[in-house]
């Protein structure tokens, strides 16, 4: 399976997880998977436009120079956009652990979204090296190929660090697969006891799409704090009530 669609599993899977603990969550978990989506998206259309310059020798120099600007772009940003993922997760995280929930349910599915994020992360600084090096190769064919990077000239670097990687990566998700851990549905949550699973009506934002896609942490929403949290009408109270 390819890194893009791992990646997008991980966004899922962190946006279910996020449903299960929603009093944790510090974004709505439903905008999770499209606003992480909608930059990986943004990712992988500066990588698709870079790749097809650099593919065509029939274009200017300058245009096969800009190829190689986008996929360095497009490997920058998309290790921005791990780091950025990997904050939210931790913050949500940090959160839990100091109102005292500790359930395997919820630390198991986070740990095996933190070993898949960490080798996609790895795969990417892999991409980095090469294509940064693969930006100084000399169009000459008269060129020593023996002067480039190891990187370039021996195949195993791809697959340690790009094949196996992916591929544990793979396995992993189908051996600790997140329904071992999370409820089917995603209107069960966790209750503030760390224990209790209930029923509630759902994570529910009136707002637009757009709006909700623009906006998904909520800070410009007038209506946010008029509106009292569907799990704060359970009878339950945090663990740890100072946290």
């Amino acid at each position: 399976m390819g890194s893009p669609l791992l990646e997008l599993a991980n966004y899922y899977v962190l946006g279910r997880i996020l449903y299960y603990v929603p009093y944790h969550s510090p974004i709505h978990p439903g905008r999770v998977l499209t606003t992480f989506g909608l930059l990986s998206t943004v990712v992988e259309v500066l990588n698709a436009l870079g790749v097809s310059y650099i593919a065509n020798p029939e274009l200017p120099e300058s245009t096969i120079k800009l190829g190689y600007i986008l996929m360095k772009i497009s490997l920058i940003v998309q290790v921005l956009v791990i780091t950025l993922f990997c904050f939210l997760a931790a913050m949500f995280q940090r959160s839990c652990y100091r109102s005292g929930i500790r359930s395997r349910r919820v630390s198991a599915p986070l740990i095996t979204l933190y070993i898949s994020t960490f080798l996609i992360f790895v795969r990417c600084i892999y991409r980095i090296v090469e294509h940064f090096g693969a930006s100084k190769i000399s169009p000459s064919p008269s060129r020593d190929l023996e002067g480039l990077s190891p990187i370039l000239r021996h195949e195993w670097f791809f697959y340690v660090f790009e094949a196996s990687l992916m591929l544990v990566n793979t396995l992993m998700w189908n051996w600790w697969h997140p329904r071992r851990y999370l409820p089917e549905r995603s209107i069960i949550y966790l209750a503030q006891d760390g224990e209790t699973e209930l029923k509630g009506p759902g994570w529910k934002d009136q707002r637009p799409f757009l709006v909700t896609l623009c906006d998904p942490f909520g800070w410009f929403d007038s209506n946010k704090k008029k509106e009292r949290p569907f799990w704060e009408n359970n009878g339950y109270t945090l663990v740890n009530s100072a946290a």
